[in-house]
């Protein structure tokens, strides 16, 4: 795959202790991290994804794949029509490279791994429910499908309902192709017992944004922001 193996959505924060506690409230578990980075980093995980929490500021989330013999990617990842808006490949820092796909959504591609993933059971799942996807909006869902799959990822035929989007999968991240305008990119949990689940988070004090898109209201889904500003989208999954 050209992009290498998906590791984490980096998030910038300004307080990582502050965004720890709050994934952990959730049940996201606590990685190993190593010293690759000079800021104040920590990572979590369902299981299903990770986060990375970041120190830093650049433009968050930042979707994060580890791709070993990078300098060599370089010519592919042009050849395939990927805008290269970044390369640093140095002595003295992580080898790292920004992309940009065509929503304008940035990408990066790290030399080597940051953290090691803690030993969770194939049943563990946060109170979230389901991590399906990383949603991206975007005004035309031929073209952003046909990206990603220069990419290796296989998309899937396009919905209209319950909202109008494609599904770009791969082995270890999901995309979720919308063609609506949302506020931003966003995190999407699935559970067929969300509504319990959201007035679960709602009795514990969790608040949950009012202003969202009116085609995700009308299919009752609900919005969570997490303290460093991620979106966190809740929606109801078809019972079995």
């Amino acid at each position: 795959m050209p992009l290498g193996r998906f590791l984490e959505i980096s998030l910038a924060t300004t307080d990582v202790a502050e965004s720890l506690a709050f994934y952990e409230s959730l049940g996201f578990v606590q990685a190993s991290v190593g010293e690759a980075w000079p800021h104040p980093y920590a990572v979590v995980t369902d299981g299903r994804v990770s986060l990375g929490l970041h120190g830093a500021e650049f433009e968050s989330p930042l979707p994060t794949w580890v791709a070993p013999s990078l300098r060599e990617r370089l010519a592919t990842l042009a050849a395939l029509g990927v805008p290269i808006e970044d390369v640093r490949l140095d002595d003295v820092a992580m080898h790292q490279v920004l992309l940009r796909e065509p929503s304008g959504q940035r990408l990066r591609l790290l030399e080597a791994r940051t953290f090691s993933p803690p030993a969770l059971s194939p049943a563990h799942s946060s109170t979230l429910g389901y991590f399906e996807e990383f949603a991206l909006a975007t005004l035309d869902l031929a073209a952003a499908a046909a990206f990603w799959e220069r990419l290796g990822f296989v998309a899937f035929e396009p919905v209209l309902e319950p909202l109008p989007k494609v599904v770009a999968a791969s082995r270890d991240l999901n995309l979720g192709l919308y063609g609506i305008d949302l506020t931003a990119p966003m995190l999407v949990f699935s559970d067929a017992t969300m509504p319990d689940r959201i007035e679960s988070l709602r009795d514990r004090g969790y608040r949950f944004t009012q202003r969202m898109p009116r085609e995700l209201l009308a299919v009752g889904a609900t919005l969570l922001e997490a303290p460093e500003g991620t979106q966190l989208l809740l929606l109801k999954a078809p019972a079995d």
